[in-house]
């Protein structure tokens, strides 16, 4: 991937996914930001195994800025895959 995946921050909705065929690893991840009736800001983020139904967790914050921090400390974890894990999480299309 070419810029660091925690630039991805200020975006609406981010989807990830970390494949390595050989190893057996498939796994998504997304992360969405949305604004509620009430003026929150809300994040909802997935993850899981590709084609199986993600677990999913929901934040809510009082500002915008504390929910694209959120985003971006989510985004910091992703980033640490290849030493966890030794797979790289990419932008992808489908859903975590």
């Amino acid at each position: 991937m070419d810029k660091c995946l925690t630039d991805l921050a200020a975006r609406p909705q981010i989807m990830l996914s970390a494949i390595d065929e050989g190893r057996n690893i498939r796994r998504g991840y997304m992360i969405e930001r949305t604004q509620d009736l009430f003026g929150w800001h809300v994040v909802t983020w997935a993850w899981g195994r590709l084609g199986r139904r993600p677990t999913r967790r929901v934040s809510a914050f009082a500002s915008e800025q504390a929910a694209i921090a959120f985003a971006r400390q989510l985004l910091v974890r992703r980033a640490s895959a290849p030493r966890r894990i030794g797979v790289v999480y990419q932008e992808s299309r489908s859903p975590a």
